[in-house]
Order: structure tokens, then C-alpha cells, then sequence
């Protein structure tokens, strides 16, 4: 008689899994002195070169997860590391109250690769975000003559814009509102890929529409092809900023510089981060023209660290490899690759497939399992990936990956999804 088993009696067989005496000891002290906010999968990393990680124990894993996109570019990428070690020797910081010889030249080249004239550039992307909703505000009250604190901002469900106070207050995550009110009013949440809802959101107080091409935190989801289109022609028509963060879709992710290229949109506004320092250092921008971006005066926003020189030289050699279009290239030929792979799993453990380029969001069956012990099941078998929203799984590896590496994980998946099945 065949036993009958639970997905989360299943997990526990195929995820228990000893830690070795140096893994458990660094994971004790972490988890002793730093604040649970996160929960991360039971490896201890301690090197990383190309798309490979290795662990404390000398244990090798294939990253694909690519520390959400930040590290496009792959981990101890040598154009890079050079440009750190350069700048290292130089100087670091000199705050904003002087000028520095690396932020004109890291400036210019990312406002050209974006097609705009003016950057802002500051730390994470959070603070690209926080940053990008000031601008907006400042620019409805200044330039199309919004009444004094009566601007508002539409965004849409299931976003993941980051994780500050304004930010949260327009989430729609319990998991990241719950017990932190009150929130930041002068948000409005319309449904994600509703052009005509978004519309109908539209008022005189208006300023701006915050959108990410693609959700990542979301599940890599995909909006209808006409759908940022009808975004940019319905802001322009009623004169509102179109701000789209580019925080994880951009930078070469999705086989493109830009997610919005895929259907030829050009925003007011990108929010970019994340792959803009190389996985070095933390590195992010406002990018626009300067019709927008020139409502900030001396004063009114700032940030130390923002547009340091380490962060410039090193976010300069970033925009310097993207304008060769190679990493792009890459994205767009082996995310055709891992796709297909993907899509032979359909229907085998995997009920739903999306992405672009090198990214994408897989729906595991949770009759089957949950994300988090699918994740960790991949773990075991030398492949680190993140789950979210319960059964739902991403893969992002670093643009630096091999086809053979790509086959070799989604057989790991493959095999995986086979080992819940047969517990199931």
C-alpha cells in the first residue's frame, strides 16, 4: 500500500540536511548578533568567482540567484575588481560638499547609455525609489502646478519597490506592512498590467505613475506585451511622469539594457540599482532629463555617500561594459536557452513559467512542495536559488553563466521536482 504523505511531511524528508561543525558555528553567531529579517538558505559562502560560489567547507554551488540581480556581471568580475582596486589606492569618499574626479565622467556615460541628460545618484535602491517619489512630488508642485500637498502617485499591486516606511505604505505585502503603520499617504494601487484601471486612477493631483516593467519580487511576472505602451501614452496624454524602476529588470537582466526596451518605452524616469555597482559596492540613480530632475536645488536632497568616487569608478566600468551590448546579447541568447529547458518541465512539477532574458519566475506545483524546500533540495545538489510567495521560485543567474551550467541546473531541478514526486 502506497503511504500518503503531505507537502510539508515530504519537505522534511528531502531538505533535513546536518550542517558541518564551521557552517553551524558561523551561522550561530549570525543569527545570535544580526537582526532576523531575513531567512537564508543553510550555506555559509566565503568565495565566489564567475557564476560559481564556494562555502566555508570548500563545497562549490552554481549561483542563481545572483544576489537579486546585483551581481549581472558575475562575483569577482576582474574589469571590475580592477576598477576597485584603482580607486582604492586613490581616494574613497569626499562627500558632496566638494567635487570628485570620478562622478562627471560616471555620470555622463550613464546618462548617455539611458538616453537622458541628468543623473542622481545615490546608494540602494530604495533610495533611488524614496529619491524618485521626492522629484516626482517636487515636480508636480513646481511644474504642473499640483496644490500644496494634494500630489499623488499611482502604483501597482504586487509591487516591490523596497522595504522603507513610504515604501511599504504602498506595498501590498502584509509580510512588510504588518506592524509598521502609519503609512505615508498619497498613494493610489491599481491592478498590474490594467492600463484602463490605471486611467481611471488618473486625477488633477496626478504626478506620477511608479511601476516596475517586470515584478521580480512578484514572481518574475510578465505584464501583457501593449501594456507599458499604453502606460507611456496614456502619462503623456495626461501629463504625468512615467517612473519605472529598473532596480532588478535593468542593467542587462532581461536581454536588453533596459526591460523597457523590450517594447520600445522610453520613461520619464529610471530607478536604477543593484548590477550598477558590480556586487561591490552599493551604487543607484535617479536617471532623467532635466527638465525633471533640475526641480532639485541645493539643499533640498543629498546623500554622504552618494556619487562617491569608489562608487563612481566602479559604476563607471559597469556602464562602460553594458555600452558594448555583449552582456545584453548574453542575456537575451542563453535566457532563450534556460527557458526552453524550463518549459520541457511544464507540467512536471513546474505548472507555471514566465520571464525575460536570464530570469525567470517558476510556479512549483504546491501539491508537490513548497518553494523554500524545493530551494533547499537545490541547495543539496549545488544550486542556490530564492523562493518566493510560497511556491514560486526564481532563477537569475550572474550573465556570465555557460549554457552548460544553465543545462546542468534545470537537471538538478528536473531531478528535484522527481525526488518530490515520488514522496508525494
Amino acid at each position: 500500500m502506497t503511504t500518503q504523505t503531505t507537502p510539508g511531511t515530504v519537505d522534511a524528508q528531502l531538505t533535513a540536511r546536518p550542517l558541518t561543525p564551521r557552517q553551524a558555528e558561523d551561522i550561530r553567531l549570525e543569527e545570535e548578533h544580526a537582526a532576523h529579517n531575513y531567512h537564508p538558505l543553510p550555506v555559509v559562502v566565503a568565495t565566489g568567482e564567475g557564476a560559481w560560489v564556494t562555502d566555508v567547507d570548500g563545497r562549490r554551488y552554481l549561483d542563481c540567484l545572483a544576489a537579486y540581480s546585483a551581481v549581472n556581471f558575475g562575483h569577482s568580475n576582474p574589469v571590475l575588481l580592477e576598477a576597485a582596486r584603482a580607486q582604492l589606492g586613490r581616494i574613497t569618499l569626499t562627500s558632496r560638499a566638494f567635487h570628485n574626479d570620478q562622478l562627471g565622467p560616471f555620470v555622463t556615460a550613464l546618462a548617455e547609455l539611458s538616453g537622458k541628460d541628468m543623473v542622481l545618484p545615490m546608494n540602494t535602491g530604495a533610495e533611488a525609489v524614496e529619491s524618485g517619489i521626492k522629484v516626482a512630488r517636487a515636480w508636480g508642485y513646481r511644474v504642473k502646478g499640483v496644490a500644496a500637498d494634494q500630489a499623488n502617485i499611482i502604483v501597482a499591486s504586487g509591487n516591490f519597490h523596497g522595504r522603507t516606511t513610504t515604501i511599504i505604505s504602498f506595498s501590498d505585502d502584509e509580510s512588510a506592512r504588518a506592524g509598521f503603520g502609519p503609512f505615508t499617504p498619497g498613494f493610489r494601487t491599481v491592478a498590474y498590467g490594467d492600463a484602463a484601471a490605471l486611467e481611471a486612477a488618473i486625477d488633477e493631483n496626478t504626478v506620477a505613475v511608479l511601476l516596475e516593467p517586470i515584478q521580480g519580487e512578484a514572481g518574475i511576472v510578465v505584464p501583457p506585451a501593449d501594456y507599458l505602451p499604453a502606460v507611456r501614452e496614456i502619462t503623456t496624454r495626461h501629463n504625468v511622469l512615467f517612473i519605472a524602476d529598473e532596480i532588478q529588470s535593468g542593467l542587462g537582466r532581461t536581454g536588453a539594457t533596459f526591460a523597457c526596451d523590450l517594447v520600445d518605452v522610453v520613461p520619464d524616469l529610471y530607478l536604477l540599482g543593484k548590477a550598477l555597482g558590480g556586487g561591490i559596492v552599493p551604487v543607484s540613480a535617479v536617471v532623467g532629463n532635466a527638465d525633471i530632475l533640475g526641480v532639485l536645488q541645493p539643499g533640498e536632497h543629498g546623500s554622504t555617500f552618494g556619487g562617491n568616487p569608489l562608487a563612481a569608478a566602479i559604476g563607471l566600468a559597469v556602464v562602460r561594459m553594458l555600452a558594448t551590448g555583449e552582456y545584453q546579447e548574453r542575456a537575451r541568447v542563453l535566457g532563450a536557452h534556460l527557458h526552453a529547458a524550463l518549459e520541457r518541465l511544464v507540467g512536471h512539477g513546474i505548472v507555471e513559467l514566465r520571464g525575460a532574458g536570464l530570469w525567470a519566475g517558476i510556479d512549483i506545483d504546491p501539491a508537490l512542495a513548497s518553494g523554500r524546500a524545493v530551494c533547499e533540495a537545490l541547495m543539496d545538489r549545488g544550486v542556490l536559488a530564492k523562493d518566493t510567495h510560497g511556491s514560486t521560485i526564481r532563477l537569475a543567474p550572474p550573465l556570465t553563466v555557460s549554457e552548460a551550467d544553465l543545462d546542468w541546473a534545470v537537471e538538478q531541478l528536473a531531478a528535484v521536482l522527481e525526488d518530490f514526486s515520488t514522496l508525494s
